[in-house]
Formats: C-alpha cells, sequence, structure tokens
C-alpha cells in the first residue's frame, strides 16, 4: 500500500473537483445557506403567517340559537369574531374558507343554562387549518368562561364557595435541563439534515470521478498511469470522504449558527410566544459527538455512491441510479422522528436509523455509550464492505469500459 501515490490520485481529483462549479455549489455552498435559509427565511415566514391568523378576525356563524337571545347577543358582542348570517351550506362554507368555524346552540339554551339542564354546544371547524382553528379556539374560551360564570353565580347565590369545584390546583413544572428540553425540538430535525446533505455532498464528486469521466474519455489516461488500480479507487474515495465530510462539518456549524440566531423564532413557531425559559441549546460537545457517528456513515455512503457511479456510463446515467438511493437514506431518516421510535439493540444495527437515533439522543444530552459503540462498529463494518465492493468494481474491465 502506497500512500504516495493515493496522495497523489487524492490531490489532483481534489483539485479537478474545486474546480468543478456543481461540486462546490454541493459541497459548500448548499450546507451553509440551506439551514440559515431554513431557521430564519422560512421560520421567519411562519412567525408571520402565524402572526397573521392570530390578529384576523375570523369570520364565524351561529347555527340556531334564535330561542336564546342573549348568548346570541353575547356572541355577537364579541371583538374577538365577526358573526355573520346562517346558511345551511355551513360545512362547504367552511371547507372552502369562506368563513373560520360555525357553532350549533342548542334548542333552548338560555332556558337550559338558567335551569342548570346539561347539554351539549358542538362547534364546527376545518380541522388542521391554521385560521379555522384559531376561529374554533375563540368560540371554545368563550363559552367555557360562560359555564365558569354561570357556575359561580349558582354557587354565590346558593352561599356557597367557588372552591367547592375546585378545591385544589394542579401546575406543572419542568425539572429537565434547558439542553433537554431544546433537543426534544431539534432532536429529530438536526441528525435528518446532516445525514442527508452529507449524502448530497458526496453525490456529485463520486459521479464525476466515475461516470464523468467515462463520458469525457479521461478514464483510459488516468487507467494507464504508473498507479494501482487499488491505489486509484483509495485516492477517488477519498475525495469524495472529503466532500461528505466537509459537507457535514459545514452543515453542523451551519445548523449551530442558525438555530442560534433563530431560536427565539422557532420557539415563536412552537409555542405561540417565545418563553424565556425554554432554550434551544446545542452544545459542542453533542456537535463533535455527531460528527464522529456520521464519520462510518459518509464513509458508507462516499464507497457507495463511487460504485453505484462506476456502472453507469454517463453522468445522467448516474444520477438516474442514485436517485432512488435518495429515497433510501430519507426514508430510515425520517422515521427516526416518529414517535414512539426509540433506539434499541435491533435498531442500533440498521444503517442510516441508528445514525439518526442516536444523534437525537445526543442532542438532548444523554450518551448511550453501548448503543454508541455498537452503532459506531456496525457503520464501520457497512462502511468497509461498501469500500471493499467499490475497489473491487474498480478491478474489473466490463464494469470500467460498460458499452
Amino acid at each position: 500500500m502506497s500512500l504516495r501515490n493515493i496522495g497523489i490520485v487524492y490531490r489532483k481529483e481534489l483539485i479537478d473537483s474545486l474546480r468543478d462549479r456543481r461540486t462546490v455549489i454541493s459541497m459548500i455552498i448548499v450546507p451553509l445557506l440551506l439551514m440559515p435559509l431554513l431557521t430564519i427565511g422560512i421560520g421567519g415566514v411562519l412567525v408571520r403567517q402565524v402572526g397573521e391568523a392570530r390578529e384576523e378576525v375570523p369570520k364565524v356563524m351561529i347555527l340556531g340559537g334564535l330561542d336564546s337571545p342573549n348568548v346570541r347577543k353575547q356572541l355577537e358582542q364579541l371583538v374577538q369574531v365577526n358573526v355573520v348570517p346562517e346558511e345551511p351550506d355551513y360545512a362547504d362554507e367552511i371547507s372552502n374558507k369562506q368563513i373560520r368555524a360555525a357553532v350549533e346552540i342548542p334548542e333552548g339554551f338560555d332556558a337550559k343554562l338558567a335551569a342548570g339542564e346539561p347539554m351539549t354546544v358542538k362547534i364546527y371547524m376545518y380541522e388542521g387549518e391554521l385560521k379555522s382553528s384559531f376561529g374554533a379556539e375563540r368560540l371554545q374560551k368563550f363559552f367555557r368562561d360562560l359555564r365558569d360564570r354561570t357556575v359561580r353565580q349558582n354557587l354565590e347565590s346558593r352561599q356557597l364557595p367557588v372552591s367547592l369545584i375546585r378545591p385544589f390546583d394542579i401546575q406543572q413544572q419542568n425539572v429537565a435541563p434547558a439542553e433537554k428540553v431544546g433537543g426534544t425540538v431539534l432532536g429529530g430535525l438536526v441528525p435528518y439534515f446532516v445525514i442527508l446533505l452529507c449524502l448530497t455532498g458526496a453525490m456529485y464528486p463520486a459521479m464525476d470521478l466515475t461516470a464523468g469521466e467515462k463520458e469525457r474519455g479521461t478514464i483510459e489516461t488516468i487507467l494507464c498511469s504508473p498507479i494501482s488500480r487499488t491505489h486509484l479507487v483509495l485516492g477517488k474515495f477519498l475525495m469524495v470522504l472529503t466532500a461528505s465530510i466537509l459537507t457535514a462539518v459545514l452543515s453542523l456549524a451551519s445548523m449551530a449558527v442558525s438555530f442560534g440566531a433563530g431560536k427565539k423564532m422557532l420557539l415563536s413557531v412552537a409555542h405561540g410566544t417565545a418563553d424565556a425559559t425554554m432554550q434551544i441549546t446545542v452544545s459542542g460537545k453533542a456537535i463533535v459527538s455527531i460528527f464522529f457517528i456520521v464519520l462510518p456513515l459518509a464513509v458508507f455512503f462516499s464507497a457507495a455512491l463511487l460504485a453505484i457511479s462506476l456502472f453507469a456510463k454517463s453522468f445522467k446515467e448516474a444520477q438516474s441510479y442514485i436517485s432512488p438511493l435518495m429515497i433510501v437514506v430519507v426514508l430510515p431518516a425520517v422515521a427516526a422522528m416518529l414517535p414512539g421510535v426509540e433506539l434499541n439493540t435491533a435498531l442500533a444495527l440498521v444503517p442510516v436509523l441508528n445514525t439518526s437515533l442516536i444523534s437525537k439522543e445526543i442532542i438532548t444530552g444523554t450518551y448511550h455509550w453501548k448503543y454508541i459503540a455498537l452503532i459506531f462498529a456496525s457503520s464501520s463494518i457497512y462502511a468497509a464492505a461498501a469500500l471493499a465492493i467499490a475497489v473491487k468494481l474498480f478491478q474489473r474491465e466490463d464494469v470500467l469500459f460498460r458499452t
């Protein structure tokens, strides 16, 4: 094994790749700009949309209640809603966003309320639609307040204390540190983007150094050089790995800066207001730990992309081969964000999913050393196998000169 020969190939491929605009964009520009764009750009748009939805006076419709003028009058006088005339197709109007919600008042509501008879008020809304949710929320608040006032009045009229129906209060208090609380918000997103960018950073260099050289007719020239095929493929592999690692490092750095600048904005979207007691923090220890966990995965991606691209006769054909790989990588990364999916011994052996799950735990400040060792070891084995396959394929003439 000649490190000098590998270094020569690596240096040559690195210089050539840095001259390629697509490689520079995928390796440097995308990771540096993607996270600020997502957190500050898209986050700002979300904050503005949520704010506009909260400030809008929603149109609501009152169904029935003609025999209950008291409650209808109070609803019509609410400044938080705009009551529109009753229509029989209220459900279609809600679905078409012409109105935001409708409330159905039971027959004889005023009389039954005074008599203390049980009844049900129905609120119709467009579930999942933000402005409809806010409209329904305001109607719910009105009827909750009306119910509480009625109960207090009934108790006072009987000279009974209000505490009779509310003998104690319930108060929740967070005891988890800010790092863990913030990690629950970011735990699934951070590894998802790091893994995805790690793959995309290696994608274009891998295709260019194999299928691209076939298309340009330069692969024959480099194969005629006095360097063995093994040294050649290892030099190319190190170039692809450099692109993948650089993309991961830049994405982590960009992510840390972006979340530091946009954490107030993210909290506003998640909780409706910027809670000063909750902080989104990603420690330097977590960033370094995630980097070392992702490192074997970057090796695996680089070797696998190099092997797959080698089969292609052109850059375009290589893209068609690698595109399905994006789905294979994205699905397990997304699965790690699903509720109820927790790290165990079996999942620690599943590529991509194991890295995503352990990264999520690390961000919250939890270090399962047994799983970390198992995941690092299994990922290293997968990476070594992929690299061995790539080296083996470079030895085959029918693959290198496939027509």
